[in-house]
């Protein structure tokens, strides 16, 4: 439900961690006030620029939206070739000129950056520069670096102001067959940063225009080469059918989609998904379409179903949110615009489609840039939630239920095959069930739970076509939020 950015690929890693700390020692609050204060705890942040989302594949200058925002790129590319060096599927490859973000971060202490020079190209220097105005003008932060390494190597600058910057790394000299390629570039800091990482996957609070507008034609999917098998490893429903769900219109609460990009369980009294099943990996977020943002009914609904249509949620105060995300689906545009059915929607909390949900999928997506593959499963339940214009049980005149709740199950795999045979009891499997509200935490760690209370949740049977034993020992699995789970 988030993001067209990514990382990608998206590889974008955004922590908020803090501790606390118990001091015996100090000092009263006010005279004779014995009571000892703990000092509030400044939360520090990791934020990485990973270069797996957005497209540019040409020198001349021009802007490129990125996960952590837009960025200005003059006489560089980004490049997924294999002379370039990238951590991933994607760097900059700068020749004689400089890339600089066109926005600000507050907080920043430590700027690290991987790099390497592109290919067998000759030596070559660059360097880190600083605006504290707003890109007016910038100062060199550390020494020249001269880039002589054929692998990844990461160099750490120290930054000394302590309010809002902006960066930008440029080459010098003029010469352009000594090209660099810049990868993973971390901003690590504390308080606020200041920026919105990644886009949402939304039409907005409102769910997209005026609710005067006019809906946009219906659509069906065209499924391009880059579509998924239909059985067997990569196939949507390679770990089974949670709600034995049927492709028969008398099954209209649960009816059987094949969106060609996706799987899924449609509900039309409900006028949403039940679930959303797909396979993500490195081959879905390529990046070589952008986002569509191309909202619209689904033109082979069945006959006398009510359409959910692309302005059905205008003026609800719920996102459209995605359940299979625009981000995970960037292969091609069929593949994105697939994504952008209604069919796929269901009314999203602003704050839990824009950020919770938004870290979730970037997480995912960068193991999945970390060299493994995902299968996911997405839905929700329940009826009652709240978004930014309060609470509600249904919006569009009561055609589409707000859901209480939103969950996903995730299988994450190194690359290979023969999938379902090389799952184990000690697999990784991530379970999360939050509640549809915008007041919801945007860490979304803090609602990981096991497969089997979602199971028990919505009475479906998850990852039924594996062996008893492992389905067993993975349905009471509860993960630790961490890779090293």
């Amino acid at each position: 439900m988030k993001i067209q950015n990514l990382l990608l690929g998206f590889a974008l890693v955004l922590t908020m961690a803090s501790c606390s700390k118990k001091s015996t020692d100090a000092p009263p609050t006010k005279p004779g006030d014995t009571t000892a204060t703990t000092p509030p705890v400044i939360p520090s942040y990791s934020i990485t620029e990973n270069f797996e989302q957005g497209k540019k594949t040409a020198y001349a200058a021009a802007d490129v939206t990125l996960l952590t925002g837009s960025w200005n790129f003059n006489d560089a590319l980004i490049g997924n070739t294999a002379p370039d060096v990238k951590n991933g599927l994607a760097s900059v490859r700068l020749r004689a000129g400089d890339i600089a973000m066109n926005f600000d971060i507050s907080g920043v202490n430590t700027l690290y950056i991987k790099h390497a020079k592109y290919g067998t190209d000759p030596v070559s220097v660059w360097q880190l520069l600083m605006s504290s105005d707003g890109g007016k003008t910038y100062t060199q932060v550390g020494a020249d670096i001269n880039e002589n390494n054929t692998t990844l190597v990461t160099d750490s600058f120290k930054v000394s102001l302590t309010g809002k910057v902006r960066f930008e790394i440029k080459r010098t000299g003029t010469t352009t067959n000594n090209r660099v390629n810049i990868d993973d570039i971390t901003f690590k800091g504390k308080g606020d940063p200041g920026i919105v990482v990644g886009t949402p996957d939304n039409g907005g609070d409102d769910g997209g225009g005026s609710p005067t507008a006019p809906a946009s034609t219906p659509r069906d999917v065209t499924a391009g080469t880059d579509a998924p098998p239909s059985t067997g490893d990569n196939s949507d429903l390679l770990f089974g059918n949670p709600s034995n769900a049927q492709s028969s219109t008398a099954s209209m609460d649960n009816y059987l989609i094949d969106q060609k990009y996706y799987t899924e369980s449609y509900n039309a009294t409900k006028g949403e998904p039940n679930w959303v099943s797909w396979h993500l990996d490195a081959t879905n977020i390529t990046g070589a379409s952008d986002r569509l943002n191309n909202f619209a009914a689904w033109a082979s609904l069945p006959a006398n179903w009510y359409m959910v249509n692309d302005n059905s949620y205008s003026g609800s105060g719920f996102d459209r949110g995605h359940n299979c995300p625009s981000a995970d689906r960037t292969s091609s545009a069929n593949a994105n615009s697939a994504t952008f059915l209604m069919t796929n929607m269901i009314p999203q909390a602003p704050q839990n489609n824009q950020q919770t949900w938004a870290n979730l999928e970037n997480y995912l997506r960068e193991q999945v840039v970390l060299g493994n593959e995902v299968y996911i499963i997405m839905g929700s339940y329940g009826t009652g939630g709240t978004g930014s214009n309060g609470s509600a049980t249904t919006i569009n005149n009561g055609h589409v239920n707000v859901p209480s709740n939103v969950w996903k199950v995730a299988v994450i795999i190194p690359i290979g095959d023969n999938d379902l045979g090389r799952v184990t009891s000690s697999t990784r499997v991530i379970a999360v069930n939050t509640p549809n509200i915008n007041s919801i935490n945007s860490d979304w760690t803090k609602y990981i739970v096991t497969v089997k209370d979602i199971e028990l949740a919505t009475g479906y049977t998850l990852l039924s076509n594996l062996p008893t034993n492992v389905r067993t020992a993975l349905e009471i699995k509860l993960d630790t939020g961490t890779s090293g789970s």
